[in-house]
């Protein structure tokens, strides 16, 4: 009787480092939402966006919390994720919100999202936070898929996302207020 051949080992995760990012990543930081955008087949930030995006990371009182995934070999971050605080009222707690988690294309599948993900429950246990919470395109069936079946998050249906762009919030705006003579 012969033996089949035993499988390939399984080769463990790349290893990775995780930090905060700095004004000194700026950069590198814009290149990786920049690579995001193209993911998402959205317009990039234009210039003036990622002026804003740079204030509002790095400047006098930041908005978000940029986050970098770092591999040996590699000077440039591989991956970033942005994390900012909302606040529950019903719960009287923080919510830690993750805006973004993008690995790289070439970085993918070696535990560095995981890592990131891992980094907000991690963060949101030590500032005492009621809740982490995200969203996920609904094309994006692959992020689905882990975020239900391998982390236990639950997809919300009893909340809608409304969004207004500034274009929606110019013309609500304009608009004479209720009660106003």
């Amino acid at each position: 009787m012969s033996k089949s051949p035993a499988p390939p080992p399984h080769e463990p995760p790349a290893s990775f480092t995780l930090r905060p990012a700095t004004r000194e990543d700026a950069g590198a930081f814009l290149h990786l939402v920049e690579a995001l955008a193209h993911f998402e087949k959205l317009e990039p930030p234009d210039q003036a966006a990622r002026a804003r995006l740079i204030e509002d990371a790095f400047g006098p009182r930041p908005r978000f919390e940029p986050w970098l995934a770092f591999v040996p070999g590699q000077a440039a971050p591989v991956a970033y994720a942005i994390f900012l605080e909302t606040y529950s009222s019903f719960l009287a707690r923080p919510t830690l919100y993750i805006e973004d988690i993008f690995v790289d294309a070439p970085f993918r599948k070696q535990g560095i999202g995981g890592g990131l993900l891992h980094k907000a429950v991690e963060l949101a246990a030590e500032r005492e936070c009621g809740r982490v919470e995200w969203t996920a395109l609904d094309w994006n069936v692959n992020a689905q898929r882990v975020y239900e079946e391998k982390l236990g998050a639950r997809r919300m249906s009893e909340w809608f996302l409304y969004r207004m762009t500034t274009k929606e919030m110019n013309t609500y705006l304009a608009q004479r207020p209720a009660g106003s003579e």
